[in-house]
């Protein structure tokens, strides 16, 4: 029965069994290994799609995912993951997206922002008892492989154990910036369930090698210094994701950064903040 209407085009939602296979990531069947161009992974790589609570419902190329077009104005809300890495004076490292990203271009944002991945190994998909805990190793595990590819970070520089899992924000914004818009097939936006993760590494100088085909630039700063940034007056451009962080939650865990990273003062795992 089930095979006679798959044939004639029905479409079942995933069953029980489904969801938890894609949850714990059994489907994964090798390593992410970054080759390509940036239109090369937004057609290879798979976004983790979840709903407005965060439960997991598919998974989806970064292309359909991000594509803010007819039937699905707002793209496909998945999960995501913000990184900012503080060095030992407590500085913020700061990236400029390249010129050349089909998102997002040029803009100033985090340390590093992307999404934690289905399909590979070891798993990115986190489980409801992986967040309920805090302890998110997908997540972290996507933050690891990303700050090599994007910043030339080893691996070893940033353990698993350093990152400081916080909360989730869920946000939604079309891509502003229109350089690329038209390129394979935008417009194009963010729709994101964004896991906030801290990290200060123990290393006193963290080497960087910035891949020029993800970022074309890098600053540490101070609290102080991303204030100037940020005013208006100085033409830079920012990520929606960031201005939200920023502007809403940034400066208090900033501000008490070691208890930030040491403590659970700071920690929400229950909260899906709302920035819309």
């Amino acid at each position: 029965r089930a095979a006679h209407l798959a044939s004639r085009g029905c479409v079942f939602p995933p069953s029980f069994a489904t969801l938890r296979h894609l949850a714990r990531g059994n489907m994964a069947s090798a390593a992410w290994d970054g080759s390509g161009t940036q239109e090369d992974l937004m057609n290879r790589d798979e976004c983790i799609l979840v709903d407005a609570s965060d439960k997991i419902t598919g998974h989806d190329t970064k292309f359909a995912s991000h594509r803010f077009v007819d039937g699905q104005p707002n793209g496909k809300l998945h999960r995501a993951f913000s990184v900012f890495l503080f060095d030992k004076d407590n500085r913020l490292l700061l990236q400029q997206r390249a010129a050349s990203k089909i998102t997002f271009p040029s803009v100033w944002t985090n340390t590093c922002c992307s999404h934690p991945l289905f399909g590979y190994e070891p798993s990115e998909v986190d489980t409801a008892e992986d967040i309920a805990s805090g302890s998110v190793p997908g997540a972290k595990r996507a933050a690891i492989r990303k700050l090599q590819h994007e910043l030339g970070i080893a691996p070893a520089d940033v353990p698993h154990d350093k990152f400081k899992y916080l909360t989730r924000l869920h946000y939604c914004a079309p891509d502003t910036f229109a350089e690329n818009q038209t390129l394979a097939g935008g417009p194009w936006g963010e729709h994101e369930m964004d896991y906030i993760l801290f990290i200060k590494p123990s290393v006193d100088y963290l080497k960087l090698k910035p891949n020029p085909d993800e970022v074309d630039d890098a600053k540490w700063v101070t609290r102080d210094e991303l204030k100037e940034m940020m005013d208006p007056t100085s033409g830079l451009r920012w990520s929606p994701w960031f201005r939200i962080i920023a502007g809403r939650f940034l400066d208090k865990w900033w501000g008490d950064l070691e208890s930030c990273l040491e403590t659970n003062k700071h920690v929400d795992l229950g909260t899906i903040h709302e920035v819309m």
